[in-house]
């Protein structure tokens, strides 16, 4: 997997996971994360339809991707990829920026873990309260 040349970058970001991606234009249709292709990487298929959406929402056929993940759970991961490779695509061409943006390919997702609260088993729970 050796993708070459002239790149867009786009950074994405998903809960935990950060994804940095470079889009290669009419570099065929190699899409690489971690070193792995993707579907060897992202074995659920909504994961990998997460990460082809951008590419399917503007009708590109061809071009490599390459990604780096790191943190969080795999889906996180799919949509880091997914809004990283959306602001890549942004870059290359900022016509494409509508279709994207209707499809909720840039919108960031803020929702995270909340943090486990003294005395409490986790963010919420609390111990049983008896009454009598």
């Amino acid at each position: 997997m050796s993708l070459e040349g002239q790149y867009h970058y786009g950074v994405g970001r998903r809960k935990s996971s950060s994804a940095q991606v470079r889009f290669y234009p009419g570099t065929g249709t190699e899409l690489s994360v971690n070193g792995k292709a993707y579907d060897a990487y992202f074995t659920r298929t909504r994961d990998r339809e997460a990460v082809m959406g951008p590419l399917k929402a503007v009708g590109m056929n061809n071009g490599g991707v390459s990604a780096i993940v790191v943190g969080g759970g795999v889906t996180g991961q799919a949509g880091a990829v997914m809004q990283g490779l959306a602001r890549a695509l942004v870059v290359m061409d900022p016509e494409l920026r509508s279709a994207l943006r209707n499809g909720g390919f840039l919108t960031r997702d803020p929702r995270e873990k909340e943090r486990k609260k003294p005395g409490l088993k986790r963010a919420r729970k609390a111990k049983q309260y008896t009454k009598r």
